[in-house]
C-alpha cells in the first residue's frame, strides 16, 4: 500500500508540474509576435542560410594576370602603406593608386618603396567614381581588382579571387570581408557583427545563384572585359537628375550583371577593412549606405534588371527595400498587439528580441562567443538602423555626398591610425597636408568634364536633362608639382615618375553600346 500511495503521490507531482508548464507556455505564446509577416520573414531568412551553407569557394588552379585599381581620397598615410604591403607581397602584376593632387605625403612614400610594379598617380580627385574611371582605364591586365585605400588583404586573396573566373561567364567576383582589428572598439565589434551576417548568411546564398547584387568595393575583381564598355555609365549616373557620387559598388556590379556576366562571392579570399572607431561616423556610415540601396535598388527594378536575376537574389533585394515595413510591423505587433504592461510582460519582450537577434547572429556568435556581452546593444542598433536611419535615407535618398570623408581631413571620420590599438597608432591629422609651391610653369587642371552616358540613363530622372550643377565641380586650379623623391631604381619607374601628375579631366562620354547589347541580351 505504502508503495501504491507513493506512485500516486509522484504521478500527481509531475502531472502538476505538467500543468504549470502547459500554462505558462500558454502564457508565454500571448508575447511571442510571430504572426504572418514575421513567418515570411524567418522562413526567408532560413532559406538563405540552407543555400549559403550549402555554398562553397570555387577551387582550381586558374590564374590571369592582373591589375590592383585603388583610389585614394586623403588616406592616412599610415594606413595606405600598412595596406599597400599586403598587396604587393601577393605578387599583382601591376597596383596603380590614384591619388588625390593634395597626398603629395602618401606620394612620395609609395615612390620611396621602390617598386616598379607600384604606380601611384596624382589626379585631380572629383569623386571616387572618376579616380576609378582613371584607375581601370590605365590597367593593363585581364583582371582588374578594385581595392579601398584603408583596405588590407589576408594571404592568399589574389590567388583565390582568380579562381572563379575560369568560367568565362564569370564578370565580378566577390570577396570575404571583415573588420581590421575589431576589438579596438565597441563600434567595430558591431559592425563586424553585420558583416559577419552578410558574408556567412545572405551573400554566399546569392554568389551560388551567379548574382550578387553589390560587390563590395573593399575588395573586388572584375574581368576587365566586362568592366570597360560600361565605364562611362559608371561615371556618368544620375538619379532624378542629380549625379550619383557614392554607390560606385552597387553601381558596378548591375553594370557588369546587366551586361550578361554572373557576379559570385569567393569565401576563401578574404580582406580586412578599416571600420569607424566612433558612434557618430558609423551610423553616417549607415545612412551613406543605405542611400546608395535604394538609388541602385529602384534603378534595377526601374530598369527591369531585377526581373532577370534568380529568385534569391530578388527576394533579398525586395527585402533590403523594405527593411522598415518589415521592421515596423515587427515592433508595432511587439509593443501594441502582445505586450502587456507588466514586470513579466517587459521582460518577455526583451527576451524575445534579444532571442531573435542571437538566433540570426549565431554565425558570428560561434567566431566570437563574448560578442554574447554586446547582444543588447547590438539589438538596438539594428532597430535604430531599419527604423529611424533607413526611412531618413529613403527620404534623403538622393542628397549627394561622402558624409565621412572631408576636403580638409585626413583620413576617414574615426578611421584615422590613432584609432588603432598596438604601435601603428599615432596623432591623428586633421588638416589635407600642404602642398609644396606650384611650379610656375604647370598647367592649369580643367575642371572635370562629364557627358551623359546615353539616354537611358536618365530613366530615373524627373528633370529630363542632368542638373550638372547640383555637383560641384571644383574650378580650376594649378597643379599640384611631382615631389621631389629618391631617385627611381629603373627605368619604368622613373617613366611614372615623370607622368604621375594628370588631370581629372575625362573625355565626353558616349553611350556605351556594350551596356545596351548586354541589356538586350538579359532581357
Amino acid at each position: 500500500m505504502d508503495t501504491l500511495a507513493a506512485l500516486a503521490a509522484s504521478q500527481t507531482s509531475t502531472q502538476v508540474v505538467i500543468d504549470q508548464l502547459v500554462a505558462f507556455g500558454h502564457e508565454a505564446l500571448k508575447y511571442v509576435p510571430v504572426g504572418i509577416a514575421g513567418v515570411i520573414v524567418w522562413a526567408l531568412w532560413l532559406y538563405r542560410v540552407v543555400l549559403s551553407a550549402r555554398a562553397k569557394p570555387v577551387v582550381n588552379g586558374f590564374r590571369t594576370t592582373t591589375s590592383v585599381v585603388v583610389p585614394s581620397y586623403h588616406e592616412d598615410p599610415d594606413i595606405l602603406l600598412r595596406c599597400l604591403d599586403t598587396w604587393r607581397s601577393q605578387n599583382p602584376d601591376e597596383i596603380i593608386i590614384v591619388l588625390d593632387i593634395a597626398d603629395t605625403e602618401a606620394y612620395q612614400r609609395i615612390v620611396a618603396v621602390g617598386d616598379p610594379t607600384v604606380k601611384p598617380i596624382l589626379f585631380h580627385h572629383v569623386g571616387k567614381r572618376s579616380a576609378l574611371g582613371q584607375g581601370i582605364r590605365l590597367a593593363r591586365y585581364d583582371v582588374v581588382v578594385l581595392v579601398d585605400s584603408d583596405t588590407s588583404w589576408e594571404p592568399g586573396l589574389l590567388e583565390n579571387v582568380q579562381m572563379p573566373f575560369v568560367d568565362t561567364t564569370v564578370g565580378g567576383v566577390g570577396t570575404q570581408q571583415n573588420v581590421y582589428q575589431r576589438n579596438s572598439s565597441i563600434w567595430r565589434i558591431i559592425a563586424d557583427w553585420l558583416v559577419n551576417l552578410r558574408y556567412f548568411n545572405y551573400v554566399p546564398a546569392m554568389g551560388a545563384a551567379g548574382a550578387v547584387p553589390c560587390l563590395s568595393g573593399r575588395t573586388a575583381a572584375y574581368r576587365r572585359s566586362a568592366v570597360l564598355p560600361v565605364l562611362d555609365n559608371l561615371e556618368n549616373e544620375f538619379f532624378l537628375g542629380r549625379r550619383c557620387v557614392a554607390g560606385d559598388d552597387g553601381r558596378l556590379t548591375w553594370l557588369v550583371l546587366a551586361s550578361g556576366f554572373k557576379t559570385v562571392h569567393q569565401e576563401s579570399a578574404k580582406a580586412l577593412s578599416m571600420f569607424p572607431a566612433t558612434g557618430k561616423a558609423f551610423f553616417k556610415q549607415r545612412i551613406r549606405w543605405s542611400r546608395n540601396s535604394y538609388r541602385t535598388y529602384l534603378t534595377a527594378i526601374a530598369k527591369g534588371w531585377i526581373w532577370r536575376v534568380p529568385f534569391v537574389t530578388k527576394i533579398t533585394v525586395l527585402q533590403i527595400i523594405l527593411t522598415p515595413v518589415t521592421m515596423g510591423i515587427t515592433m508595432w505587433y511587439l509593443l501594441f498587439s502582445r505586450l502587456e504592461l507588466s514586470i513579466v510582460g517587459a521582460a518577455f519582450t526583451i527576451a524575445w528580441l534579444l532571442a531573435g537577434r542571437a538566433v540570426r547572429g549565431f554565425s558570428n556568435l560561434r567566431r566570437h562567443p563574448l560578442d554574447l556581452f554586446v547582444l543588447p546593444i547590438l539589438a538596438i542598433v539594428v532597430i535604430v538602423i531599419a527604423l529611424p536611419i533607413k526611412v531618413f535615407s529613403f527620404i534623403t535618398m538622393n542628397k549627394q555626398g561622402w558624409l565621412t570623408r572631408h576636403a580638409d581631413q585626413m583620413g576617414g571620420d574615426g578611421q584615422t591610425a590613432a584609432t588603432l590599438d598596438g604601435p601603428a597608432s599615432r596623432p591623428a591629422v586633421q588638416t589635407a597636408p600642404a602642398q609644396t609651391a606650384p611650379v610656375p610653369t604647370a598647367a592649369p587642371i580643367p575642371a572635370l568634364a562629364f557627358a551623359m552616358a546615353g539616354a537611358s540613363e536618365m530613366a530615373m530622372s524627373a528633370a529630363g536633362a542632368p542638373e550638372t550643377s547640383s555637383i560641384a565641380t571644383p574650378t580650376p586650379t594649378t597643379a599640384a608639382p611631382v615631389p621631389e623623391v629618391p631617385a627611381p631604381a629603373t627605368a619604368s619607374q622613373s617613366t611614372e615618375a615623370a607622368t604621375a601628375t594628370t588631370s581629372g579631366t575625362q573625355r565626353a562620354s558616349q553611350p556605351a553600346a556594350g551596356l545596351q547589347g548586354g541589356e538586350v541580351a538579359a532581357a
